[in-house]
């Protein structure tokens, strides 16, 4: 059925493509369609991206690389629309989401139902600088999160972002901008939300999640905002800078990593609940083909431990800990780029988990931008000093 609602959404793009007073913006990497109402009531953009790569793996068993294991896999397959409604300063964004890993993570607290939807937001500005928006999305959180996976400098994000990262929500977002003297712009971003990740529709079973982020540029804004974009594509002819600071708090969260995770049930089947912090520091730099972005992410709960009624572990532990992240790499005049990238993270004891270091070199082609390139990097990771893995990916993304 959800297949069904899928196609027929993209059918009636394409007749409403068809049949509009205006058509533009039709070159590769604008959108599949573009359409705006004669009356410039509502506009539109259609534009499907997929990502597909190949991964091929070595674990160390303290003497010797065993034999690799290999891995094809469509990593993304998205449908995204947007444009506006009624009104210039009314946009909205929609994403759905096809692969596997998008729709993964059907439970009791969204009716066993695939996970399609990525972003559902409308964006309304109400002032001069003043935005407001409403629906499900991207959480004001690290940089690296920010970014869509379509315009990254690597094949995937790092170990930070998917041990510590806050991802999407649904709730509200207020933001504004503002220049303190000169090009230095400030930009304020605060978010109130449901606290336990997308498309869940059965209710508000802990507290609220509140965030609140600041950036600062202060030799002016990005080319194309490029501060969330990875790669100096632009090619940045004067330094530019974004540094950001971001707080978290999920009250009363009720899943291992606060928007992620298992939920932490009790044997009477209630929820346990504990406040979960989490705080991000990064930066993103960018001149001339050079690019640099660095983030620092700490996660803390009140009480890591789960405990049943009686006062007893159930066996749930927060996802605790922090990492560092620092990533660089230069494009060259041909659109080919070299980039690095150094990891490290830490989980508190109590987690059990091991600390992980991880080393990346890639390489990528840009042919038409982050809209179609191809990509591959070798990385080295050790856990706790000791084991360790390489892994080989390379992959392609396009992006109409």
């Amino acid at each position: 059925m959800k297949f069904k609602i899928i196609l027929a959404t993209v059918f009636l793009c394409v007749y409403i493509s068809t049949n509009a007073q205006e058509i533009s913006d039709t070159k590769f990497g604008k959108g599949l369609i573009n359409f705006t109402a004669k009356d410039s009531s509502f506009s539109v953009k259609f534009a499907p991206r997929f990502q597909v790569r190949s991964m091929t793996s070595w674990d160390h068993d303290g003497e010797q690389y065993g034999s690799p294991d290999h891995n094809f896999i469509v990593r993304r397959s998205r449908l995204k629309f947007d444009g506006f409604a009624y009104n210039p300063k009314i946009k909205y964004k929609i994403e759905l989401g096809l692969t596997n890993r998008d729709v993964s993570g059907a439970n009791q607290f969204n009716r066993n139902t695939p996970r399609i939807i990525l972003d559902a937001v409308i964006k309304w500005t109400f002032a001069k600088n003043f935005e407001l928006w409403a629906g499900q999305t991207k959480l004001p959180g690290n940089v690296e999160r920010v970014v869509s996976s379509a315009n990254l400098q690597l094949i995937d994000r790092s170990l930070l972002n998917s041990r510590f990262n806050i991802d999407r929500d649904l709730g509200v977002q207020l933001r504004h901008k503002s220049k303190l003297g000169g090009d230095f712009v400030m930009r304020e971003k605060l978010s109130l939300s449901q606290g336990e990740g997308r498309n869940v529709t059965e209710g508000n079973e802990g507290g609220l999640q509140y965030t609140a982020r600041l950036e600062f540029l202060p030799f002016g804004t990005f080319k194309s905002k490029g501060d969330y974009v990875q790669a100096d594509l632009k090619r940045e002819k004067a330094p530019k800078l974004m540094v950001g600071f971001t707080y978290n708090l999920n009250q009363d969260a009720v899943r291992e990593r606060g928007f992620a995770g298992d939920y932490m049930f009790r044997s009477d089947g209630s929820l346990y609940e504990t406040d979960q912090t989490t705080i991000f520091a990064d930066a993103m730099f960018k001149y001339q083909g050079f690019s640099f972005m660095g983030e620092y992410a700490k996660r803390s709960a009140e009480e890591e431990v789960a405990t049943d009624i009686d006062g007893t572990p159930t066996g749930d532990i927060v996802l605790t800990g922090n990492a560092l992240n620092l990533q660089a790499g230069y494009l060259f005049e041909n659109n080919y780029e070299i980039a690095g990238r150094f990891t490290t993270v830490d989980f508190e004891p109590v987690t059990g988990n091991l600390p992980q270091e991880q080393y990346t070199l890639g390489g990528s082609r840009y042919v038409v931008g982050h809209k179609l390139k191809v990509q591959s990097d070798l990385s080295y990771t050790t856990l706790d000093g000791q084991d360790d893995n390489i892994t080989f990916r390379l992959g392609f993304d396009i992006h109409f």
